[in-house]
C-alpha cells in the first residue's frame, strides 16, 4: 500500500500536474475540483489511511527486532505523508473549491499544491524504501 500511495503522488509530479500547467485558468480550476471530489472514496481512502495504521503494526511487531528502525522510520514518514496532506493539500483543496474567480483561485492554489505534493511524494518514497529495507534487514 505505501507503494500505491506513494505512486499517486508521483502521479501528480510528473504527468497530472505538468499537463493541467498547460491549461487556461477555468480548465485548470474544473479539473482539479473534479478530482478533489472523485478521489474521495474507499479505493483512496483505503491505502491513505491503511499505510499509516499497518507501518505501526509493523513498527509494534518489529520493536525487538533488527528492523525495527526501518519500520520506525516508515511509521513516522506515513504519518508525515498523512500530515502533509491534511495540513496543506486538503486545505488547499478547500480553498480552491470555495473560490469563484478561477485566475485568483489558480495562482493561490498552485504553486503551493504542486510543491507540499513533491513533499508528500519524497515522503512515501522514502516510506517505501524504508519498509523494503526492514524486509530486507528482517529476512537475514
Amino acid at each position: 500500500m505505501t507503494g500505491l500511495l506513494a505512486g499517486v503522488w508521483f502521479a501528480y509530479v510528473c504527468s497530472v500536474m505538468p499537463a493541467l500547467a498547460r491549461s487556461d485558468d477555468r480548465v485548470y480550476v474544473e479539473v482539479m475540483r473534479n478530482i478533489n471530489d472523485v478521489i474521495q472514496n474507499p479505493l483512496f481512502f483505503t491505502p491513505f489511511l491503511g499505510v499509516p495504521v499497518l507501518a505501526a503494526v509493523a513498527a509494534w511487531q518489529h520493536r525487538a527486532g533488527r528492523a525495527r528502525l526501518w519500520t520506525l522510520a516508515a511509521f513516522v514518514l506515513a504519518l508525515a505523508v498523512l500530515v502533509v496532506t491534511s495540513a496543506a493539500n486538503v486545505p488547499l483543496n478547500d480553498a480552491l473549491a470555495a473560490t469563484g474567480d478561477p485566475a485568483a483561485a489558480r495562482a493561490a492554489f498552485e504553486s503551493p499544491w504542486v510543491a507540499w505534493n513533491i513533499v508528500r511524494a519524497v515522503l512515501g518514497a522514502a516510506g517505501l524504501a524504508c519498509s523494503v529495507r526492514a524486509l530486507a534487514v528482517r529476512t537475514r
